[in-house]
């Protein structure tokens, strides 16, 4: 099985990352596992990288950070979730389109 390099995909992190905080806030290893998990265990973000990013697009305004329990009853650790803003699906829709001419681009290049 060949496994994503990081530094090709380096770039599109935040837009995984803002995919899956679209649908619902979630934690650091909960994002990381689903990652994991939708690339069929082709790519693996490493959690310096993923700490990263949420610093970056909370810095950036495109997340912001809360504390919760895991569950509904207030029971577990407390842990830091993570919510996507307007801006950040603004910015997340901007990677899109870019990814689309990216692909367009690299395509001529990739002989089949």
């Amino acid at each position: 099985m060949v496994e994503i390099s990081s530094d090709v995909i380096r770039g599109y992190n935040d837009t995984m990352i803002l995919s899956i905080l679209i649908q619902a806030p979630s934690y650091g290893y909960e994002i990381s596992k689903r990652i994991k998990k939708i690339t069929d265990e082709k790519y693996i973000i490493k959690e310096t990288t993923l700490y990263s990013a949420f610093t970056r697009m909370e810095k950036n305004g495109y997340i912001e950070s809360f504390i919760a329990n895991p569950d509904s009853e207030g029971n577990g650790k407390k842990r830091t979730y993570y919510r996507v803003t307007q801006a950040g699906i603004d910015y997340y829709n901007d990677k899109c389109e870019e990814w689309e001419v990216t692909k367009e681009v690299i395509e001529k290049f990739v002989k089949k």
